[in-house]
């Protein structure tokens, strides 16, 4: 993982009217983040997904990625159960990723580090 100051960041509101980041975009901002990250083929959303032996460390770390978003404001998408959390961040407004996803993401992974 490469140190950035992404998770000194504090996410912006969205409101739309912004462009969503292009694949290009996203390729450059992913290595400022850890490794198991990842974008879908069309650059609109990245996730993690984190492994557990067990249900109970699945929920807490599914209850941390909640907590961060409302810290931030921006909202990921939670998905959790005996042994993985998987957590997914987009905009939206923008139908697409913008700085604030990778914001959360460096923030979340500053959390677990």
């Amino acid at each position: 993982m490469t140190t950035c100051d992404l998770s000194d960041k504090t996410c912006a509101p969205c409101q739309g009217g912004i462009a969503a980041m292009t694949e290009a975009e996203v390729a450059d901002m992913l290595p400022k983040l850890h490794t198991d990250w990842a974008y879908d083929a069309t650059a609109k959303t990245l996730t993690r997904a984190f492994a557990f032996k067990g249900f109970a460390k699945a929920t807490q770390m599914a209850n941390l990625c909640a907590w961060l978003g409302d810290k931030q404001g921006h909202h990921p998408d939670i998905a959790f159960g005996w042994g993985y959390c998987r957590v997914t961040f987009t905009t939206h407004e923008i139908n697409g990723l913008s700085e604030n996803d990778f914001i959360c993401a460096a923030r979340l992974d500053a959390l677990v580090a």
